[in-house]
């Protein structure tokens, strides 16, 4: 299996643990070429890759004036092999990582991807390149993410409405938050270890999954319905359905299990309250488990 990031960010990674200590060892995920620019409240800012010219970006309202009232998130879980995803219609999912292998395969122009995890760009930046092709698609990502794009092909991004996953616990630019600080925000809920943010362009949780922070977007929408596909959890240990032969990146997802159930069970509590459905569409899936019943992808609902 091939290294998830090269030699270079892993020392910058260890680096700044050591010199920045652990409250500001998360900004090794931007330094030390990546800046944001000009954000503030009602303003996403801009992105700067080493000084050059800068990318804008944009904020959830963006994404919700283009949603419709039904959203599919769509994971990369084995139960996605085989699904019928030719029925939903245009612009109603959000990709996560791998399964943006379904653009032009199922799936022709989808809402948005949503990408957080910069070791994925590592790995998989040649099928980004090959699906990505649609300019006008939505990116959700994290600031790692962008600067590691910006370090492959610094132009990949130009011209793409880009929205910035930022964690709410280790916010770009700023110390980690302790949980009291958290607590305090009028735009977050939190139940035990469990958070939601009703606010992504302000933080959104992150619990182990691309999920998590694709669902707070989601749900920041006028959407009524929010499912999932390839969401599967359960089976997380075996290979995504793009994975093929030996070259299988290990997952961390069925570790984290109870974390990722209990922030989607909570942002589930959430959009019942509002009036917002959350329905699972994968037969093997753990969202079983906290009452987000099984239906079939293309089944209307009842």
């Amino acid at each position: 299996m091939s290294s998830d990031r090269p030699f270079r960010r892993r020392a910058i990674k260890l680096l700044a643990r050591v010199l920045l200590g652990g409250r500001r060892a998360h900004y090794h995920s931007w330094w030390p070429s990546l800046r944001i620019e000009g954000r503030e409240a009602g303003r996403p800012g801009e992105v700067r890759f080493r000084g050059k010219d800068s990318l804008p970006l944009l904020g959830t309202d963006a994404l919700a004036e283009r949603a419709g009232e039904r959203i599919v998130i769509v994971g990369s879980g084995p139960s996605v092999s085989g699904a019928d995803l030719k029925g939903l219609p245009d612009r109603s999912t959000i990709l996560l990582n791998g399964a943006i292998s379904l653009i032009g395969q199922g799936i022709d122009r989808p809402l948005a991807i949503a990408i957080e995890d910069e070791r994925f760009v590592w790995r998989h930046f040649g099928m980004m390149r090959e699906r990505m092709t649609a300019p006008d698609t939505f990116c959700l990502m994290s600031p790692g993410v962008i600067r590691a794009i910006g370090e492959l092909d610094a132009r990949f991004l130009e011209g793409r409405p880009l929205i910035l996953i930022d964690d709410v616990s280790k916010p770009y630019g700023a110390p980690r938050r302790s949980a009291a600080d958290i607590a305090g925000f009028e735009f977050v809920t939190v139940a035990g270890d469990d958070g939601f943010s009703s606010d992504p362009d302000r933080g959104v949780f992150q619990g182990g999954s691309v999920a998590i922070s694709a669902l707070q977007f989601a749900l920041a929408t006028h959407a009524r319905e929010i499912g999932f596909i390839g969401v599967d959890i359960a089976n997380a240990d075996g290979p995504r359905f793009y994975e093929v032969g030996g070259d299988i990146a290990f997952s961390g997802i069925a570790g984290a299990e109870k974390r990722i159930l209990g922030h989607i069970a909570l942002a589930a509590r959430i959009a019942a309250g509002n009036g917002v459905r959350l329905i699972n569409h994968s037969p093997v899936s753990a969202l079983r488990s906290i009452g987000l019943d099984y239906r079939p992808l293309n089944q209307t609902a009842s």
